[in-house]
């Protein structure tokens, strides 16, 4: 009996393994994607804490450099205004705090244009000088502070707004909830919290370094016009 061997052919068809074909891409978001991810309400509160960041950082900038500046102080110059008036040269002491820009060289300035009127009178003009330079100082800092306050809120707005979206497209959805149909509201939500509390620590913290810097300034203000008093009351001694 003939048996019939029927061969057995094995076809190795390629596996081609849709999965194992894909490439692994780590979804990442760029500040322009943020910005925008959390739709048009997002979008617009972002926008406005990118605005109030930069004028943040300019007032800080503007207002640190202003300040260092009114900070230096030259050493020799009280003592030429003291020589300068015991040897009766009071128009070379009013040049020489001409040319010296600073908050005390225009306070001792106006000390010694009214040399000669009581040392009351002298002390108020000078201290008039004084408030005038501090407010020149203290310029925009108001406004750095309420960003500080104002960008956190800004944020938190935008986080309401986030969840009111949330719950609309819940609602509109019905039972058929997706995450992806949340996530416009999430985004808005997250994104424009941290955004407005970023902006406001840094704007907070600037504002408590400029504080200081001119709180400085205003000792050391407050102690040259002492000084200058007593030069004024050393000839009556």
């Amino acid at each position: 009996m003939n048996s019939i061997v029927i061969g057995q052919i094995n076809v190795a068809e390629p596996m081609v393994d849709s999965l194992s074909a894909e490439v692994s891409v780590e979804k990442t978001l760029s500040i322009l994607e943020l910005t925008t991810s959390g739709g048009v309400g997002g979008s617009i509160i972002m926008l406005s804490l990118l605005a109030l960041s930069i004028i943040a950082v300019y007032i800080f900038v503007e207002r640190y450099v202003t300040i260092k500046n009114a900070a230096k102080e030259d050493e020799n110059f009280m003592n030429q205004i003291k020589d300068f008036i015991h040897d009766g040269k009071l128009e070379a002491a009013r040049s020489l705090c001409k040319s010296t820009p600073t908050p005390i060289s225009r306070m001792i300035e106006k000390g010694v244009n009214r040399i000669g009127k009581p040392l009351a009178d002298i002390g108020a003009a000078i201290e008039n000088t004084g408030k005038l330079e501090l407010f020149k100082l203290e310029n925009n800092l108001a406004t750095l502070a309420t960003i500080s306050g104002a960008a956190p809120m800004i944020g938190f707005l935008g986080t309401v707004i986030g969840m009111i979206l949330a719950f609309h497209q819940m609602a509109a959805a019905g039972g058929n909830i997706d995450v992806a149909m949340l996530s416009e509201g999430i985004y808005t939500a997250m994104v424009t919290t941290v955004a407005g509390l970023v902006v406001g620590i840094i704007a907070f913290i600037g504002y408590n370094l400029l504080v200081a810097k001119v709180e400085k300034v205003v000792f050391k203000m407050e102690a040259r016009t002492t000084e200058f008093l007593d030069i004024l009351n050393e000839p009556t001694k």
